[in-house]
């Protein structure tokens, strides 16, 4: 490993347990927001028990602030209650009540406890340059992840397996461990564009089986079209349905007029894009003739087609292919004497994992490694950390969470007895030192999306204002407070609220004759004047999302910088919030064996 001062400084632990306690003692106010569910709205008068100002000035206070990119400076005012950081604060809740009095005040301090505000990230860019630093940037073949993926996936695949590369290549390590990798998308192109060999472990046998059944037809692709020899490669590069007799010295240009003339003859129902990116090449002057090198076969001229066909199409229907000439390249390929195989392998593996799973035993060969995972499901993510901090083998971790809403909380629900040991949240020892619990619906507000609320994505305020009314109905109807079945999805296939409330009583197995039509209208036309309300409470709700985030990732980072055997350790901005709300990485390094 390089020496390690290279990399970029990052708060110390004694500076984070200052950001927590600052943040605590703001939470200790905002939290019965977050706390709050909206199905109960109406039902529990939310709006009149949290709030003490008209939800009209509430709505404009907060558009504003969401819009704004930079911080404003804090208000003057009596007295500081956001903590020692943010002097001149003016009072937020009532001392008495605790009922929500100045609005512009709020947005402030939830702005200042941020992640970006705080200080606590680490510039993804800067960090790219220290991890490159006495080494030649790799640059990955000729795979472009947006080939095969949505738009979404692509942006966090790319970043995310450039960053992991080159943390692997400033530890030295070629073993990666991608955990609940899901569909293997990341474990592919860490595979295929970055030579890495890659497990990726995920608990659905549904998942993994999709996973091998991608990964062996990649690999009876390379094993027909990879190059054995120089004479071989010529012939096998680029196989035409019809045999052709290719010199050794090949031009680009002449590899992409094969591309399209297979994806023509082969797929005759190829995508647009993908043909029409192959002639933009040629077009722009970006293909020179060079000539067919044999290392640059297996990924620029063979994987570059992978990425343009779908899946299925990797073995071409027999109509379309000539059944002696697939046989007659299949039985060279088994008469050629074996070499040892690639070392950019992705192995799919299925594995329920927790903190205390044992990596030996699932992983047979494991070596030294890189454990990752992009968005790890709730208890994951901490699982991931936590292996991490335990296993030796495991050198480094890159860990990007998710679903805040499934973490398991030491101190929810105290009165109910748990075996369990190791919980999703608190992690470090001074949170567990406070008893902090942030609760479910706490958790799930810090799934929200400030940064696509700012850009205009809105909330879906319509859709809750019909779940908080139904519950009204529900509860005077039926005698029901609490509902162990949901409702579920089903606003968009309703045209009315009339229909919605007939769909979910039948869904949830309620007699839909106890209330007739009139009363459900009844029912609409008493609370939509205060539709308002819900929609300036969940903006309250989703301005103050990313400081519940921010004490998540806080916990996370400060359980890294707790463990003695870990060198450096950071909280990194890897992808855009606005097509990836969950964007931050945690990363980690062992001291050098």
């Amino acid at each position: 490993m390089a020496e390690v001062c290279a990399l970029p400084r990052t708060p110390d632990l004694p500076t984070l347990q200052a950001k927590l306690q600052d943040l605590l003692r703001f939470l200790r106010g905002a939290l019965p927001i977050s706390s709050a569910h909206t199905v109960d709205f109406y039902t529990e008068s939310i709006w009149q028990e949290l709030v003490d100002l008209p939800p009209e000035k509430v709505l404009v206070v907060l558009r504003e602030s969401a819009a704004e990119s930079e911080p404003r400076e804090p208000l003057p005012g009596r007295r500081t209650e956001a903590g020692p950081g943010f002097i001149g604060l003016p009072k937020i809740f009532c001392e008495t009540s605790q009922k929500l009095l100045n609005t512009e005040a709020f947005a402030l301090a939830a702005r200042h406890y941020s992640v970006q505000s705080l200080g606590l990230c680490t510039p993804f860019e800067q960090l790219l340059t220290a991890l490159r630093v006495n080494k030649e940037q790799r640059i990955g073949e000729n795979v472009k992840a947006v080939d095969f993926m949505n738009t979404k996936k692509s942006h966090e695949v790319q970043a995310m397996s450039e960053l992991i590369c080159s943390i692997a290549d400033y530890c030295g390590l070629k073993q990666i461990i991608d955990v609940g990798s899901g569909k293997g998308y990341l474990s592919s192109f860490l595979s295929l564009k970055y030579g890495l060999n890659v497990y990726g472990i995920d608990s659905s046998n549904t998942n993994t089986h999709g996973a091998k059944e991608r990964n062996r037809k990649l690999k009876k692709h390379w094993n027909l079209y990879h190059p054995q020899t120089r004479e071989d490669a010529s012939c096998l590069a680029l196989k035409m349905p019809k045999e052709r007799k290719v010199p050794k010295e090949v031009t680009c240009k002449r590899d992409f007029e094969s591309i399209q003339d297979m994806a023509a003859d082969v797929l005759p129902e190829i995508s647009e894009s993908a043909v029409s990116t192959i002639r933009n090449h040629q077009q722009h002057g970006n293909v020179h003739a060079q000539p067919l090198k044999e290392e640059n076969l297996c990924f620029e001229n063979a994987f570059t087609l992978m990425d343009f066909l779908p899946v299925d199409a990797i073995e071409p229907p027999s109509s379309q292919m000539h059944n002696t000439e697939m046989s007659t390249v299949r039985k060279q390929g088994r008469n050629r004497t074996s070499k040892p195989s690639d070392p950019s392998i992705y192995s799919p593996l299925t594995s329920f994992i927790t903190a205390d799973s044992e990596l030996h035993d699932i992983v047979k060969d494991l070596e030294d490694c890189l454990m990752v995972g992009l968005h790890t499901c709730g208890d994951l993510a901490p699982s991931t950390l936590r292996i991490f901090a335990s296993k030796s083998e495991v050198r480094g971790v890159c860990s990007v969470g998710c679903c805040y809403h499934l973490l398991s909380e030491e101190f929810e629900n105290q009165h109910k007895e748990y075996a369990q040991e190791n919980w999703g949240f608190p992690m470090c020892h001074y949170l567990k030192g406070e008893r902090w619990c942030c609760g479910r619906n706490a958790r799930m507000s810090a799934c929200l999306a400030l940064e696509r609320v700012a850009v205009g994505q809105g909330l879906p305020t319509e859709s809750l204002f019909y779940r908080a009314v139904l519950q009204n109905i529900i509860r005077d109807y039926y005698g029901i407070t609490k509902c162990d079945r949901h409702v579920g999805k089903i606003y968009s296939k309703c045209s009315s609220f009339l229909d919605y409330v007939k769909m979910s009583l039948k869904k949830l197995g309620l007699d839909e004759s106890k209330v007739s039509e009139e009363i459900i209208m009844d029912y609409y036309e008493k609370y939509k004047p205060r539709m308002n309300e819900l929609e300036a409470f969940n903006m309250l709700k989703v301005v103050l999302a990313p400081c519940i985030e921010t004490l998540i990732l806080l916990d996370r980072l400060c359980y890294l910088k707790e463990q003695e055997d870990v060198v450096w350790s950071a909280l990194v901005k890897v992808f855009d919030p606005v097509q990836s709300p969950r964007c931050y990485a945690l990363i980690a390094l062992k001291k050098q064996r």
